[in-house]
């Protein structure tokens, strides 16, 4: 007995070498070809289409996601192919370097890995997809113009023509040198300028970054600024942007609306996640400085409280005195969501009242902005973008520029 001992030992051991033999044509060089999309939206889905050649069965990969995708860790493959759906939450240019493979020996004894390089990056860039609709350009057409051009005579800024005065007309409209000239009441037509200038402000520093609705306030705000800078571009204005946080960033003076929005969308597809605190005043006051002409200022922004926004209401009221300003900030739904709930314990009492002194100072801060003659769009993250260009749209066809 104690010489067949051996013999299991001997058995296994040959099974086992039958089963490397038998294995080691499936461990030959891969080929990966894969399909990985030029771009995606921030905050929405895509998928990676991998094909490995030759495939054994069971195998399966594994993947390391950066920072700004998310996605399964574990890729299943069935016949050599995959989709691998991932979602894109940062925006940036993020490298997929490598892709580890296993997969098990024919009879299950061992289990074998390999390492491939995918080498790809896919770049995340903020969500135009409202312009690509083509919703902002027929809304701001037919809002603007009708189905023909509307050259809106009698309500703008910009010189038409001159006309006999007749009752009913505004006498401030009356031309008195002409008239003394002509020895007749001659009125002044005017028509509504096109060409005013759009400066959209990003505040990016640290609270941009919180998360409301699955993504940083900043990319919401990138998202409305695009939107708007579009709108702007169908309107016939012209539209810069500015960015700061600890101290200005980057000045882009205003330029013809097209150009300006191909050029911003570039620049916010690499504006960085930072998490310094905002210096409101040095951003402001250099933002005033650089634009000497009345413009309408977007000021994409976010705030704690009443004395922490004292500052920051203290320098955008210093803006409104020569510019049209539009406050944007975000409401966050969970903060909302609070209040309308009743507690259940003694934590729930504690949560609910700090929800509700938020919002209370919250609204005291944007009354005081309001009283300065700003104009508020504070939005939940959905209808921002609709808020924004209502009030834009609302602001041309006043011509309160």
């Amino acid at each position: 007995m104690r010489d067949l001992a051996w013999l299991p030992w001997t058995v296994l051991g040959g099974v086992a070498l039958a089963d490397l033999a038998f294995s080691m044509a499936q461990g030959r060089r891969k080929a990966l070809d894969l399909r990985v999309p030029a771009e995606v939206f921030v905050g929405e889905e895509a998928s990676i289409d991998l094909s490995i050649q030759p495939h054994p069965a069971g195998l399966t990969g594994l993947l390391d996601w950066p920072e700004g995708l998310t996605g399964a860790s574990v890729v299943a493959f069935a016949e050599g192919r995959a989709k691998i759906r991932f979602r894109a939450v940062r925006r940036g240019i993020w490298r997929l370097d490598n892709l580890w493979l296993r997969w098990p020996s024919r009879l299950s004894l061992f289990e074998f890995g390999a390492k491939l390089g995918m080498a790809v990056a896919v770049r995340v860039v903020p969500n135009v997809r409202p312009v690509q609709s083509g919703q902002i350009t027929t809304t701001v057409m037919s809002t603007l113009y009708g189905v023909k051009e509307n050259r809106a005579i009698g309500e703008g800024s910009e010189f038409h023509q001159l006309r006999d005065f007749v009752k009913g007309m505004d006498v401030k409209t009356i031309d008195w040198k002409r008239s003394a000239r002509r020895r007749a009441l001659v009125a002044r037509e005017l028509r509504a300028e096109r060409n005013h200038h759009v400066i959209l402000a990003l505040d990016n520093g640290y609270l941009m970054r919180e998360e409301i609705a699955g993504l940083p306030k900043i990319d919401h705000a990138t998202t409305a600024a695009l939107s708007v800078a579009w709108a702007a571009a169908i309107g016939g204005d012209l539209v810069g942007y500015f960015s700061y946080d600890a101290r200005p960033r980057i000045f882009v003076s205003p330029q013809p609306g097209r150009q300006a929005f191909a050029r911003l969308r570039s620049w916010t597809a690499d504006l960085s996640y930072v998490g310094r605190e905002t210096n409101h005043t040095l951003a402001l006051t250099e933002l005033n400085a650089r634009t000497p002409k009345r413009s309408l200022i977007i000021v994409f922004t976010d705030f704690i409280d009443t004395t922490s926004a004292a500052l920051m209401v203290e320098n955008i009221g210093l803006l409104a005195k020569r510019h049209l300003v539009i406050f944007v900030t975000l409401r966050d739904p969970e903060t909302e969501a609070l209040i309308e709930t009743g507690p259940e314990d003694l934590d729930g009492v504690a949560s609910l009242v700090a929800a509700n002194q938020a919002i209370v100072e919250r609204r005291l801060v944007l009354e005081q902005l309001t009283r300065m003659g700003v104009t508020i769009v504070d939005a939940k993250p959905g209808m921002v973008t609709a808020q924004l260009i209502s009030a834009y749209l609302e602001i041309k066809a006043r011509d309160l520029i």
